[in-house]
């Protein structure tokens, strides 16, 4: 019995539901005769996502195999990746439920693609699995969503588009809300018990880093230009301060990866999340020290999950955003570029003993941030594997996804499909 090509876990989960409808309308576009499967752990319950996916489309999706399958029962989880050559993971958190997927994936010879923001899950999974992956022919690649594609593959962009020798990459997100603001939560519950458990186990991530990251990478002088933690950024009239999610753990892990395999000079990378007004900060600020606080025992984390509306102030419930919210809601990441003409054909980490004389800014923008972007996302993500691994590096192993796709065409996929990716200037 022949494989799948693509099966979406936890299709009935928040994300798992918007991929359903958005694998199918990408492979139709594209043209794609590829096959894929819904899995969960109610069979009637993925009969509804697909009712409601034919709703979406117009189209019948009858003949989607459903496939059932227990992130806690192992044997049902090897079932289901044996199905298939390439799962797409969405049940989350993934610090609790991500290995044994992974495992299942590893023992069936089945790509693992997920939707993760979660530093220290993506590399553990890296610490533990990657030379085993690499062996096996197998693809692990985590933050496949709104973390970290669109920074990730704008780095990308940049690279091969900076003529030169970059430096240094200042990336600035933010949101606009059409015909609003709209009332509601910002983002999802199993988002908010991500960055709950993510600030009270900071420690373990440390301690995983000194033994993932045993080399420290060279410093390549001279650093960035200092910014305070606040500062205002004029070009998109935003208070910026530095972005807590997982973009810059995913972007410095690309970096590492381009230095110790392709002997490329690491750039800096700093990346900041923009207000427009400096009240909203000022507001974040003063909450932040009862949030961590409270993320470091567990009786208090238990507050934290059970409450979420209450301690997050209403951005985060388990009911998530609302469609209406989502779709008039756009994003972009601006991509702040310095660096130099010159490019050493030796010495790839030489020290510069002047100031950079080129600066290219790149823009990544589009619509439904978080959970629209990611189904499209990752679908692309998914449909790059199966058709061009001829492009990807060593055959498999553990990869952020923009050392992955670095030499793939996913960057002109997403362009054809709701992400633009332009530069914006060239000095």
């Amino acid at each position: 019995m022949s494989r799948l090509d693509i099966i979406i876990f936890g299709a009935t989960g928040f994300t798992g539901r918007r991929i359903v409808p958005r694998l199918h309308e990408i492979l139709k576009k594209e043209y794609l005769n590829l096959t894929w499967g819904i899995a969960g752990r109610s069979k009637n319950k993925l009969k509804e996502v697909l009712i409601e996916a034919e709703q979406k489309t117009g189209d019948k999706l009858d003949e989607i195999e459903i496939i059932e399958a227990d992130i806690n029962n192992e044997s049902s989880l090897k079932s289901m990746t044996s199905k298939t050559k390439l799962l797409i993971n969405t049940v989350g958190p993934f610090r609790f439920y991500g290995e044994q997927v992974v495992q299942a994936c590893l023992s069936t010879g089945t790509h693992h693609l997920d939707v993760a923001g979660e530093p220290q899950f993506m590399e553990e999974i890296q610490y533990k699995y990657h030379k085993i992956a690499m062996e096996k022919g197998i693809y692990l690649i985590s933050a496949c969503g709104m973390d970290s594609i669109p920074a990730d593959m704008g780095v990308i962009h940049l690279q091969n588009n900076f003529d030169g020798t970059l430096n240094s990459i200042d990336s600035y997100h933010y949101g606009v809300e059409e015909n609003g603001p709209h009332p509601g939560p910002e983002l999802n519950y199993a988002t908010w018990i991500s960055a709950v458990y993510g600030v009270g186990k900071a420690k373990e991530l440390t301690e995983l880093r000194k033994k993932l990251f045993a080399k420290r990478l060279p410093k390549c002088l001279p650093p960035p230009q200092k910014r305070s933690t606040i500062h205002k950024n004029e070009e998109i009239n935003r208070w910026c301060i530095p972005f807590p999610a997982a973009d810059r753990a995913v972007l410095s892990r690309t970096q590492r990866y381009f230095y110790e395999e392709n002997q490329q000079r690491p750039i800096h990378i700093r990346c900041y999340w923009g207000f427009e007004e400096l009240s909203s900060i000022l507001k974040s600020a003063a909450v932040a020290p009862l949030f961590m606080a409270f993320c470091k025992t567990e009786p208090t984390r238990k507050l934290l999950v059970k409450y979420p509306g209450f301690f997050s102030g209403g951005a985060f419930t388990t009911g998530g955003p609302s469609e209406e919210k989502m779709e008039n809601t756009l994003f972009y990441v601006k991509l702040d570029a310095e660096g130099w003409a010159e490019k050493p054909e030796k010495d790839v980490c030489k020290d510069f003993d002047k100031a950079p004389d080129k600066k290219m800014v790149v823009r990544v923008a589009g619509r439904n941030p978080g959970y629209g972007i990611t189904s499209t996302t990752v679908s692309l993500a998914a449909i790059t594997v199966l058709t061009e691994q001829d492009k990807m590096p060593n055959k498999g192993g553990c990869y952020p996804p923009g050392y992955a796709f670095a030499k793939t065409s996913l960057i002109e996929r997403l362009n054809r499909n709701e992400l633009k990716f332009e530069i914006v200037s060239k000095l």
